[in-house]
């Protein structure tokens, strides 16, 4: 039973973090850039938010943004940014496939425990890869950027990515460490099994 909850918490905090690094890679509002004062810089219209993907100016009223689309002109950390954060995203599809086929509530045919576990396993490995690339871009950017411009505050992009690795590190590290071994797929799905089967089973077992 244990076991069984483990497998749930650290399939529902690796989902969540994973909603939160698919939101962080999306959006742009990484950092807030400025040479003065934030309310200054709002004054002077020169405050600036920094993203993957746009660097925009932020006034009253006004939300302007110039995309970056040419890459062979973007700086190193962009890229790299830009690379393990759609790497980690990526991830996340065959991790989630994975963990949610092997809950102990999914039955795909006759589906041994031992491959369950596996599954499991391997889903929980791709949720840490994802986390750790997420940390890495999540790092590495604000630290690079901090090096060209002055960084006032960062945005809720970083922090949803921050938020989002720490979530995809715990529930990887669960599963991989703490949801049990093999056997115990193999128990679960023996009691949904002989659930399922109903009456005649209790009545066979009562007459032997």
């Amino acid at each position: 039973m244990a076991g069984t909850c483990l497998q749930f918490f650290g399939f529902i905090s690796s989902f969540v973090g994973w909603i939160g690094v698919v939101v962080a890679t999306s959006t742009n509002d990484w950092v807030l850039t400025c040479d003065y004062s934030i309310n200054t810089c709002r004054k002077l219209d020169e405050l600036g938010s920094r993203g993957l993907w746009a660097d925009c100016v932020i006034a009253i009223g006004l939300y302007h943004c110039k995309p970056l689309a040419d890459i062979l002109t973007l700086p190193a950390h962009i890229q790299a940014a830009r690379a393990l954060m759609i790497i980690g995203s990526f991830l996340g599809l065959p991790a989630v496939f994975l963990l949610l086929s092997s809950m102990p509530c999914i039955r795909m045919g006759h589906d041994p425990g031992t491959e369950k576990y596996k599954r499991f396993t391997l889903g929980g490995v791709l949720i840490v890869i994802l986390a750790l690339t997420s940390i890495m871009a999540t790092i590495w950017f604000p630290v690079s950027t901090h090096k060209e411009t002055t960084i006032v505050t960062f945005g809720y992009s970083l922090y949803a990515g921050w938020i989002g690795a720490a979530f995809c590190l715990f529930g990887g590290i669960v599963i991989v460490c703490c949801s049990g071994e093999s056997h115990a797929f193999m128990e679960n799905r023996f009691y949904y099994s002989s659930q399922g089967s109903g009456s005649p089973t209790h009545a066979k077992s009562a007459n032997v």
